[in-house]
């Protein structure tokens, strides 16, 4: 192998024949599909890496690799852009000068192939030495996208493409700012690479970095400044390309039955108590990151960057589109609804192609109606927008009983959106949508099926009591339960069904009670097949699958919070207590999840029929609390904290033997809340408070390792019955153990403030005496929530606690020694 030469002059270096050969050879023979031992070869290459200038024969190759394949410099190349991440810093400056100067001119390369494998390395040489290491670079890009050759301006927009995902926010910058200098020029390369650009612009309008995002900003207010034909870009490319598969599943007739590959993966979201934030996935219409989506993405963004300012550009173009009639300009028409979608528009507009002879323009105008969902049902308080809501609401149930699949598919999913947002505005016209889509249910095949029990689900969720009158029940109950009857309790399908009855449990409440021994008992029987399964799939006759014991555990709290004590007799009569301890105990921590949620059900209307198996029901929940996996679990640690605090306040003192047990799991999350989930936080706090409320005598004298980061938590919770536990729980510690509390008096008093303003001025007369030391008015900065303490007796505790320490005098030292915290923060 060849050294260095010429006193380290990167200009002065050139390969020997020989070692050239071999690295040459051994490259060819990597890439032979016939090579018996590639670790052979991988080998030898690691080995010549050990020279100083191996990496120079790569660029040499990759660069100048004349009669060599493509395929062999491009190896040259990847070997060589994976090496610089490892060795760059040990490689000599002559060496790394050579490569960037053999790099360069592969930018204008004729090949594409050579052109995008410069990019990248280039790109990963910047991330590595940033630009102040390649001060040539930049003069080198802008010179390639000046010249009139199309590869030279073709390869400089591709790496300046790749820099767009550094990892680096100044070389995104960079790049970004690069390349929108061209955009007032519109030179061909980048007219050719707008579809990539607007990928990149559109990935970077999410970017951490807010210069980033104002350089996103001024490349699109110049594509609209330069030119509308920009925005015409957009909706040209948002039409359906004539291969898209999109096209040959538009022809599917609704009677044909499913493939089982038709059926896409379905995953069921555990039961969770608690707040939590939870994104809804976008509608499958536009689910292919292509070119078309893209672009509406793209328009989506301008739309919320420029308002109704883009209308008069985009209107004229898609009301022409709109107002084509021939069967040959279906895709524009249908791209012109998809427009009206990303930018906001009249919904006037999109009721009459609901009926369209085109079920692609069906199925966009129903997920585009979708997207207006919360605009229609806000004008309802108004006759034309009363009478526009009816209209809607109908179309879209025409467009249920569709006979493509497709359309069946969209409109489900849009009318399912509208019931979130309609709620009250259902219930007059509950008939209907029920006798709509009990004709669906008895229509669809299996993958669609699945989307009209969601939207029977969300019918309850937004209706609640209103579906429990015999009219309605008779139309829902006997297709559903005829269904039920239908699947064994191995067939997948049942999921679905399972979260559907779910939702009319909970709706239905006690009127579910004619349907729930059988359903109580169906989901007794899966649990225990699938936990048998488990350990012995031929006696239990069916192959494992947790997802059916997680279904039937969320049913039976659906069951649980709609039956109320009702669901006593069912549970008395089973081996629910002894089957769910199991599920707690499950490795499958979604399991566990569920099996926590409903423990804590279950805890709240019959705790009678847990307690020969209290003490391990409370063993098992604290140690969801205390494992070193809490953040990767932490949604079955909630349940379980929750649950925790549910039997408390029912079997109270009985709670003694594991107070403390749980006390030490519980103070680390409130004195470490970093990164937790917000709702663990509030069940931890809530849990204290419980667990004091009972036994007070046992909580109170280790009050002082926790007081202060308790109380913090407690101010955060939302006013209910649950933080009223809390706060009972917390003066009875105080009551127990007053001096446990002094050093942590004025979070206390913050936690006390969280409440309603009410509340507060009404124990202002305790620190009124202080007032020239706290400063009166700053009591108007008060942190206040929307509630107040509704229990007068809670009301009279709290400030009682308050008036003891007014009477030992210990208010104003305090609050001066605090800054006064309480007031001004």
């Amino acid at each position: 192998m060849a050294a260095v030469t010429g006193g380290g002059e990167a200009s002065t270096w050139k390969p020997q024949e020989e070692g050239l050969r071999e690295i040459c050879a051994l490259l060819e023979q990597q890439m032979a599909p016939s090579s018996d031992d590639k670790s052979m070869i991988w080998q030898r290459l690691q080995h010549y890496s050990q020279f100083p200038d191996f990496n120079n024969y790569l660029a040499f190759i990759f660069a100048r690799g004349e009669g060599k394949s493509v395929e062999v410099r491009q190896a040259a190349g990847l070997l060589l852009k994976n090496n610089l991440r490892s060795a760059f810093k040990t490689m000599p400056p002559a060496n790394q000068q050579y490569i960037k100067l053999e790099l360069l001119p592969c930018m204008g390369a004729a090949d594409k192939q050579i052109r995008s494998t410069a990019g990248t390395i280039i790109s990963t040489f910047v991330q590595i030495a940033g630009v102040a290491g390649w001060p040539e670079l930049l003069h080198a890009l802008v010179k390639c996208l000046d010249s009139n050759d199309v590869n030279h301006m073709e390869g400089a927009m591709d790496a300046l493409s790749k820099l767009f995902q550094s990892p680096h926010s100044t070389l995104r910058k960079l790049s970004l700012g690069s390349v929108n200098q061209y955009i007032m020029l519109m030179p061909t390369v980048l007219h050719l690479s707008m579809d990539k650009y607007l990928q990149g612009l559109f990935v970077l309008a999410n970017d951490p970095a807010p210069d980033v995002r104002k350089l996103v900003c001024a490349a699109f207010v110049q594509l609209i400044e330069v030119r509308s034909a920009a925005l015409e870009i957009l909706l040209s490319n948002m039409a359906y390309a004539d291969d898209d598969e999109s096209l040959l599943e538009a022809e599917e007739d609704g009677s044909l039955p499913d493939r089982d590959q038709d059926l896409k993966p379905r995953f069921h979201s555990s039961r969770f108590h608690g707040s939590e934030d939870v994104e809804d996935e976008d509608d499958d219409i536009v689910n292919v990151w292509n070119l078309r989506k893209c672009s509406a993405a793209a328009l989506d963004f301008l739309s919320n960057v420029f308002g109704d300012e883009i209308l008069p550009i985009l209107m004229p173009i898609v009301q022409a589109n709109l107002s084509t009639t021939g069967d040959e300009a279906w895709k524009d028409r249908e791209a012109a609804v998809l427009t009206l979608g990303a930018i906001g528009g009249i919904i006037a507009f999109l009721i009459p192609l609901l009926d369209d002879k085109f079920p692609l323009i069906r199925s966009i105008t129903c997920w585009t109606l979708s997207r207006f969902s919360k605009y229609i049902v806000q004008v309802t308080a108004h006759q034309v927008g009363h009478d526009q809501f009816d209209k809607v609401l109908m179309g879209l149930l025409r467009r249920i009983l569709d006979d493509n699949k497709r359309v069946q598919e969209a409109a489900c999913s849009a009318f399912a959106t509208l019931e979130e947002e309609a709620a009250e505005e259902l219930g007059p016209r509950l008939e209907i949508i029920l006798q709509h889509l009990m004709l669906a249910f008895g229509k669809y095949q299996r993958r669609n099926l699945r989307i009209v029990y969601d939207a029977i689900g969300t019918l309850a969720d937004a209706v609640g009591g209103e579906l429990n009158q015999p009219k309605y029940l008779e139309i829902l109950m006997p297709p559903l339960i005829a269904k039920w009857q239908q699947l064994s309790d191995s067939d997948k399908d049942l999921f679905p069904l399972l979260e559907c009855f779910t939702s009319i449990a909970q709706a239905l409440g006690t009127g579910f009670s004619q349907f729930a021994q059988p359903v109580f008992q169906r989901c007794i029987n899966c649990i225990q097949t699938q936990q048998l399964a488990k350990v012995d799939p031929v006696s239990a006759g069916a192959q494992y699958d947790k997802e059916f014991i997680v279904c039937s555990l969320d049913l039976l709290s659906g069951l649980t919070e709609g039956l109320g004590p009702g669901i006593e007799s069912l549970v008395s009569q089973s081996n629910l207590r002894d089957l769910l301890l199991q599920c707690c105990m499950d490795d499958a921590y979604d399991v566990r999840q569920s099996a926590f949620a409903l423990l804590g059900d279950l805890a709240r209307v019959c705790p009678v029929h847990l307690h020969s198996r209290l003490l391990e029901f409370l063993d098992v929940a604290a140690k969801q609390l205390n494992t070193p996996k809490l953040k990767e679990t932490v949604s079955v640690a909630n349940n379980a904290c929750w649950a925790i605090g549910e039997l408390a306040v029912k079997v109270r003192k009985e709670m003694s033997p594991v107070v403390l047990t749980v006390i030490s799991c519980l103070v680390p999350i409130l004195q470490h809340p970093e990164g937790l989930n917000k709702s663990l936080i509030e069940n931890s706090a809530i849990t204290l408070g419980r667990l004091a409320l009972v036994c007070p005598e046992l909580v109170s004298p280790h009050m002082e390792h926790f007081m202060q980061p308790w109380c913090v938590a407690l101010s955060m919770i939302r006013d209910d019955i649950e933080k009223e536990d809390a706060f009972r729980g917390l003066c009875a510690m105080v009551r127990a153990n007053p001096s446990g509390a002094l050093n942590s008096l004025v979070f206390m008093c913050k936690a006390i403030a969280s409440w309603h303003v009410s509340d507060v001025l009404s124990y202002w007369w305790v620190i009124y005496p202080y007032a020239n030391e706290v400063n009166v008015g700053s009591v108007f900065h008060l942190v206040l929530p929307s509630q107040e303490i509704r229990s007068e007796d809670l009301h009279n505790e709290v400030r009682q606690v308050l008036h003891g320490y007014k009477q030992a005098d210990l208010f104003g030292s305090l609050f001066v020694k605090s800054n006064v915290r309480l007031f001004n923060s």
